[in-house]
């Protein structure tokens, strides 16, 4: 009965998001404010019957409830109760309704908190999120019904994909969405001003919250993916280029231009157009992501299989959202007043440099992405873009970038001083300088271009805390002063410094891993060592091993550093019992910012067992990275400015003051 009155919820929710994308639109366009309000109302109701829904196939999967097909296909009675609540959206049926709870959440939020937002403003953007709700519910409904029963109930599920029973793939999923789909309101806010005809700095203030607060989660979201991809897959790497990573990385780069875009449009009243088209642009390609993992046309480990029908959906949604925006913009981009003028050495010319970079590099990825699949369609020839196509390209595309990020908050709006700018930075120049010196000669003459990026990352950190000095006067007056300028400027001062700061400390997790890092890959008995590192590791045999749901083999070995014992590191080789499916589990140690890193590979016929043994320096540097940039996303949201959003009028009359008797 529940899950039945989940499938009902969800069918109210289609029906009422079909009312929330109608009526306040049509009340926009007469000026009634009673249907304008209504989107208020509908999008509170649609979230809270999503969530209803939602919370029907929770109670299904932990209740094990093998009579729906969902449970069944994907999950098991012996699992780990964590994987029962992640099992709902480890699959493509329950992530959809996921994603539909997420994009209805948002909108309840715009209901919420957007009073400070004109009347038809409000109701256009509650109206085209009521749109997307509709396309993605009528999507579910049709082709993706997580509710359906079978006939004959099982007396046991097939269980969750194995690779999917871990924690940071119950966090990956939800924190990604919560990007994606957070891009949909800066979307929403572009198409509801581009039928207005009216964009200006309040805008961009209003714009700018949505954004970030999206961007932080898709932060979140990639650097959990890729720390999941890293310890649990078994093969060492954190990035591999793979189409649906690059499908959560495009959007990360264009929203990073949009938020960029939308500070010069709010500052300045520069850059309107473009920043509207950005907006449209982002969520877009959230959308395209959605595509290329719900097609079926990639084979990837983050891909669900799925038939032609659901491919075919998602590209109609695609075309009339993305086809249908960008028509209207063209039909109103003429008409749009293109902003102030400034010259092109400022801040707002720094800003620039900023967008077009890194729009070229989501084109470049894209394009990367896509030319396989197109080549395979146009003339059925298969070939495969990878990691060096990618490298190349990227890297020499940020170059700039990277360069150029510490200069762009110490020049002036309008018009800046280059050379002023460049003095300021010296002591960051001559900072990094040294860095990449020690490095060079502590790796004994190693790769100038690794000891160049390791400078260029220590010289990005220290940049960017230049402003930070320069506006409290640090040095220059007293400490008591100083504390107090610091302690005066807005948050969203330290957000930037502190993302910037992560875009350095993840640049130098990178280059060094990527230059120093060691594998070898041996075949070992107990008793036999191996040298990564500096540090010596002991192999003290295999042990069998049970768990919930599978069975494994345990390699225990013991890690020495000049003849001192340092502690142990366990790897395994786990068989799930349901699926037969084998899976690894790296051993990882620690040591400082870097890490030591075991995997086990085939059993050989004389008793020993390959092992692949990496040391990766620095490695958790670039997570840590993506955590600086998260806390500058976090602070710089907590700005109050940024937390009003623009002035409302006072509704409250002002007291009249009396005559003097």
């Amino acid at each position: 009965m529940i899950v039945e009155l989940g499938h009902y919820a969800l069918v109210l929710a289609l029906a009422t998001s079909l009312l929330q994308a109608a009526l306040p639109l049509a009340g926009a366009l007469r000026g009634d404010r009673a249907l304008m309000e209504i989107g208020t109302i509908a999008a509170k109701a649609t979230f809270l019957l999503v969530a209803l829904s939602f919370c029907a196939l929770t109670y299904a999967h932990v209740t094990s409830d093998f009579s729906v097909q969902n449970v069944w296909e994907n999950s098991h009675s012996q699992i780990p109760l964590i994987y029962k609540y992640s099992g709902v959206w480890g699959n493509h049926e329950g992530s959809m309704l996921l994603w539909v709870l997420i994009l209805t959440f948002f909108s309840a939020l715009v209901a919420l908190f957007g009073n400070n937002l004109p009347e038809t403003l409000k109701a256009n953007v509650l109206s085209i999120q009521a749109m997307i709700t509709a396309a993605f519910a009528l999507f579910i409904l049709m082709t993706s019904n997580p509710f359906n029963r079978l006939l004959n109930a099982p007396g046991e599920g097939k269980d969750l994909n194995p690779v999917l029973q871990d924690i940071g793939l119950a966090i990956h999923p939800p924190l990604l969405y919560l990007g994606y789909v957070g891009f949909s309101v800066c979307f929403s806010f572009a198409i509801a001003a581009l039928i207005e005809g009216r964009i200006d700095a309040a805008w961009a203030r209003w714009v700018r919250p949505w954004a970030l607060a999206a961007w932080t989660c898709l932060t979140a979201g990639i650097a959990m993916g890729s720390y999941w991809a890293y310890y649990e897959l078994g093969w060492g790497g954190w990035w591999f280029w793979d189409p649906v990573e690059n499908a959560s990385f495009i959007p990360w780069l264009a929203g990073t231009a949009l938020l960029h875009s939308a500070l010069v449009m709010e500052k300045r009243e520069a850059l309107k157009i473009w920043t509207v088209l950005l907006a449209i642009m982002t969520f877009s390609m959230s959308l395209l992501g959605t595509f290329l993992v719900r097609s079926g046309v990639l084979t990837s480990v983050h891909a669900f299989a799925t038939d032609p029908t659901r491919g075919v959906f998602i590209l109609i949604i695609l075309i009339l959202f993305i086809g249908g925006a960008l028509s209207l913009f063209a039909l109103r981009a003429a008409r749009l007043k293109a902003g102030g003028l400034f010259a092109p050495i400022s801040r707002e010319g720094a800003l620039v440099l900023n967008n077009l970079i890194l729009t070229t590099a989501a084109a470049t990825v894209l394009t990367g992405t896509l030319y396989p699949l197109a080549l395979e369609a146009l003339t059925g020839a298969k070939i495969s873009v990878g990691a060096p196509f990618f490298n190349m390209t990227f890297g020499l595309l940020m170059l700039p970038l990277l360069l150029a990020v510490p200069f762009g908050p110490l020049l002036a709006w309008k018009r800046g001083d280059l050379p002023g700018a460049a003095q300021r930075l010296f002591a960051a120049v001559a900072f990094g300088l040294v860095v990449g010196c020690v490095v060079y000669y502590a790796q004994n003459g190693g790769p100038i271009l690794a000891a160049l990026g390791i400078a260029l990352g220590a010289y990005m950190i220290l940049g960017s805390m230049m402003e930070l000095f320069l506006r409290s006067g640090l040095g220059k007056v007293a400490a008591g002063v100083a504390w107090r300028r610091l302690s005066g400027l807005p948050r969203s001062v330290f957000g930037t410094a502190l993302a910037h700061i992560g875009l350095g400390v993840t640049l130098i997790g990178i280059v060094a891993v990527t230059a120093f890092e060691t594998e070898h890959i041996i075949e070992m008995k107990p008793g036999m060592t191996a040298e990564a590192g500096g540090y010596s590791l002991r192999f003290e045999g295999l042990r069998k091993g049970n768990g919930a749901n599978y069975s494994e083999e345990v390699g225990h070995f013991i890690v020495s550093g000049d003849g001192v014992a340092m502690g142990d590191i366990t790897s395994s080789k786990r068989i799930y019992t349901a699926r037969r499916m084998p899976t690894t589990e790296a051993g990882i140690r620690t040591f400082g910012l870097s890490q030591l890193y075991v995997s086990l590979g085939d059993d050989m016929a004389d008793g020993g067992i390959v092992v692949r043994v990496w040391w990766k320096p620095m490695i958790l540097c670039i997570w840590g990275g993506a955590l600086f940039m998260m806390a500058g996303g976090l602070v710089s949201l907590s700005d109050r400015r940024l937390r009003i959003g623009a002035p409302t009028r006072s509704k409250k009359p002002k007291p009249v003051l009396e005559p003097a008797q």
